[in-house]
């Protein structure tokens, strides 16, 4: 049949066309050989891509063979110390503190030197009544005394003495007038215990001693007035005067080397030896009553601050602080500051 209009009878356009529209024919790929050694087939598209491999973590084990030496730091002197001496590295510092610890602990409690039981208050037995003092111990201030002779000289006084007393002091209580004028220095009086003198006679005797115009006080240099056992216990006074037996002597002037012979002043206190007190000495030929005037002007005249002297010439008098308990040198004795 013969297309009307140019067209085939079914429609299609002749010569190729289509609706004015050339016909394309695709043409097959060409072919591609295959890696395995075949070829594929027209028309069919093969990737010439290959894909990469899976990628795998490799460790790679260091070599023991080629391990770079560990380099060590040098120890400082600390470190070298601690190992030398090991544990005693930390033991040595540790006791060497605790050692200076112990001693400045010990430095600042050791027990000073005690107080002195006539100045402080008075201690008390059980039934409430003042106890006995103790034996004092040595005072700070240094001490001045006669020194003993190498040989005692025999006894020239009539009485008789206790070579060795209790070793405790008793306050004689009581208190006196005021004697001279000037500057007021008050004293209490002891005696000690167990040596059979009377405290107030004794207290007396010096009493009158420091009382009399040719002692300390003359011209008015200074007054004079003995107080009693509350002025003691209250530190209200400025020396004291001690009666002691010899063989207690260096109990209370410790260091002095009286040979229980002469007297001395230890700290604020002015003791008299019993012995010469009952006795006097040869110097003195027999004359007691004048040689307790100088003694007790003596020891009272260290405790005021003065010190020995020497004789001026002879057949001069003997000044009191002369140490005239060991010899005269020439000057004849005399018991008093201001005669």
């Amino acid at each position: 049949m013969r297309p009307v209009g140019g067209r085939p009878a079914d429609g299609r356009p002749s010569g190729g066309r289509l609706d004015g529209v050339r016909r394309v024919h695709p043409r097959p790929a060409p072919s591609i050989a295959d890696p395995s050694g075949t070829s594929s087939p027209p028309g069919r598209f093969v990737s010439t891509v290959e894909r990469p491999a899976p990628l795998v973590a490799r460790i790679e084990l260091p070599d023991p063979s080629r391990r770079r030496p560990v380099v060590g730091r040098r120890p400082g002197r600390l470190g070298s110390f601690v190992r030398r001496y090991g544990w005693r590295a930390y033991a040595v510092p540790l006791l060497t503190i605790a050692t200076i610890v112990t001693l400045v602990d010990l430095a600042l409690t050791s027990p000073g030197v005690p107080a002195d039981t006539s100045l402080g208050d008075a201690p008390t037995t059980a039934a409430g009544e003042p106890a006995p003092p103790a034996v004092e111990a040595a005072p700070i201030a240094p001490a001045q005394g006669d020194a003993a002779p190498s040989e005692a000289p025999a006894t020239v006084g009539v009485e008789s003495y206790v070579e060795k007393g209790a070793g405790t002091l008793s306050v004689v209580d009581g208190t006196s007038a005021v004697y001279g004028t000037g500057p007021l220095r008050r004293f209490i009086v002891e005696v000690e215990d167990g040596i059979g003198v009377e405290g107030a006679p004794f207290a007396q005797a010096v009493e009158a001693t420091l009382g009399d115009p040719r002692s300390w006080g003359s011209g008015g240099r200074m007054s004079f007035q003995r107080v009693g056992v509350a002025e003691a216990a209250a530190g209200q006074f400025e020396f004291k005067v001690s009666l002691v037996s010899p063989g207690n002597m260096e109990t209370y002037c410790p260091g002095v080397g009286t040979g229980g012979y002469t007297s001395c002043r230890y700290g604020d206190r002015a003791v008299i030896n019993l012995a010469r007190w009952a006795t006097a000495v040869p110097d003195y030929e027999g004359d007691v009553a004048t040689y307790r005037l100088y003694v007790v002007n003596h020891e009272v005249g260290h405790a005021l601050g003065n010190g020995h002297q020497d004789c001026p010439g002879t057949g001069q008098l003997a000044p009191v602080m002369q140490q005239q308990t060991l010899g005269l040198d020439g000057c004849q004795r005399n018991a008093w500051p201001y005669p």
